[in-house]
């Protein structure tokens, strides 16, 4: 975004080419560029989090109760409620942000970025006013109990409280990728990890506050993604003076978008438990590789979550300045990088499976299942990226109901009739392969409607432009001609 003040005239409109001076950074140059750098240093702090989050269950169990490592697990679902929301609010402003920029309208991206971030704050605060008194609910109903539900409620009573700091700071976050800040958005995430890594181990055994001290650090690390966010967007000047009226009427367009992420962001909760309960008739050894593949799974493919994230604003830019070739191009480079990205992963897994099993003291059926996930996630998590990139799309593109729809069909129909049936044809390696039939099938459905939704927003731009031609070069340059000597004839003031 310029630095400088915003200026009469500088806003524009989808389909209008932008003048050469504020052409925002992603409709210029490569955009696979564009694509790397952004999915690159999203996946840096990303994955920083899916570590550290790994770490601090490994600092928890380390207690030597596993009552405590199940009610942090208790507790973390029950939070991923409310971090749904958080995202589908963060998608919704970046969204509309990058679409403001990209039609040169800077000022309704600094309107809709303030009114974006109240928002935020709001949501986040009402969650947990909602949520505090009913934990107790809550937590029995996922199947916490005796000393594991008062040790998950307490976590929550510490920890929960600080959404209010995470709403903003994850806002803060997609607001910079909005504006291509990718390093600094990069530092948001990456800062809180860092706080994590070297707090958590202090309070839980240096100080020997326990699974409270892991609470704490949660809140000081939402805190962090707060204050660098808030620091970063300070810096780009996104933020404007707050305004009441544009608060409120900013809402319909901010949770229009913002609603249907939610609904996607939580589908694939709903598919992760089915897919235990389909495991767990196996024995506990099967539910147990099911738990080292959910934690390893995010680390090793985090690069396609950052990815999904990072896509949103290119495309978000070059719709609002009518670059519909640069849009089929970022689509296309985004299935590319996701081919590449998974073929390196998915070497890595097949190589390491071994130490893998090992370092988790995985054998017989556990260590089966777990190298069979080896061998196959490259080819079920292609798909799932080729989804994430059409999800990303459509949010970021005026059609988030089609994530929203996509997300739900993988999370029902692509996972549980084929989970159930290979379950009953091949045991446990036979829930992950239908699972796998369920990502190719909405995969290829995804991408390809991706495709279609960018010629159709073409097609519409054309029949806009159609309905409103220009005016021929001679007719526009005598009437500026006119205009401009008008003052003088009237003898108007200039």
């Amino acid at each position: 975004m310029p630095e400088g003040p915003i200026k009469a005239g500088e806003e524009g409109l989808p389909g209008r080419p932008v003048p050469a001076a504020e052409v925002p950074r992603f409709v210029a140059g490569s955009t696979f560029r564009h694509v790397v750098v952004m999915s690159a240093t999203g996946s840096i702090g990303l994955m920083a989090i899916f570590v550290v989050d790994l770490l601090s269950l490994l600092y928890v169990s380390k207690l030597g109760d596993p009552k405590l490592t199940a009610a942090v697990g208790f507790a973390t679902i029950v939070q991923f409620f409310a971090i749904s929301i958080n995202i589908g609010l963060m998608i919704a402003a970046g969204a509309l942000v990058s679409r403001a920029i990209g039609a040169g309208d800077h000022a309704g991206a600094r309107r809709l970025a303030t009114s974006g971030t109240l928002h935020g704050i709001v949501v986040a605060a009402l969650l947990v006013l909602v949520m505090l008194p009913v934990l107790d609910p809550l937590l029995r109903m996922i199947g916490a109990e005796g000393e594991t539900l008062a040790v998950a409620e307490r976590f929550l009573w510490i920890a929960l409280p600080s959404n209010v700091l995470m709403g903003p700071g994850m806002m803060f976050s997609g607001l910079l990728r909005a504006v291509g800040a990718a390093r600094q958005a990069m530092y948001v995430t990456l800062g809180g990890a860092i706080v994590t890594a070297g707090l958590d181990p202090l309070l839980i055994f240096g100080a020997g506050l326990g699974v409270d001290g892991a609470a704490i650090t949660t809140g000081v690390a939402r805190g962090t993604f707060a204050l660098v966010g808030l620091w970063g967007v300070w810096q780009h000047r996104m933020l404007a003076r707050p305004s009441l009226a544009d608060t409120i009427s900013d809402a319909p367009v901010v949770f229009r978008i913002a609603l249907p992420a939610v609904l996607t962001n939580l589908a694939p909760s709903v598919a992760s438990a089915f897919i235990a309960h389909a495991l767990a008739k196996f024995g506990a050894v099967a539910v147990a590789a099911n738990v080292v593949i959910d934690r390893l799974t995010p680390v090793a493919f985090g690069g396609l979550f950052a990815m999904s994230g990072s896509i949103g604003p290119i495309l978000g830019q070059n719709w609002g300045a009518g670059r519909f070739d640069r849009m089929r191009g970022v689509l296309r480079d985004g299935a590319l990088v996701t081919a590449l990205y998974v073929a390196v992963v998915w070497l890595a897994l097949v190589l390491a499976r071994g130490p893998l099993m090992c370092l988790f003291e995985l054998d017989g059926l556990a260590g089966d299942l777990f190298g069979f996930f080896c061998f196959v996630s490259g080819a079920v998590w292609f798909f799932n990226g080729l989804l994430f990139l059409s999800n990303a799309s459509f949010n970021n593109l005026g059609f988030p109901f089609l994530s929203t729809g996509l997300n739900w069909g993988r999370a029902t129909l692509g996972t549980m009739p084929p989970a159930l049936a290979g379950a009953a044809l091949y045991g446990p390696p036979g829930v992950i392969a239908g699972i796998g039939v369920g990502s190719l099938v909405f995969g290829s459905l995804g991408i390809a409607l991706a495709f279609r939704t960018v010629t159709r927003l073409e097609r519409r731009a054309e029949a806009i432009r159609a309905a409103n031609p220009p005016l021929p070069e001679a007719v526009r340059v005598e009437a500026e001609a006119v205009l401009a000597e008008a003052p003088a004839r009237t003898g108007a003031l200039v």
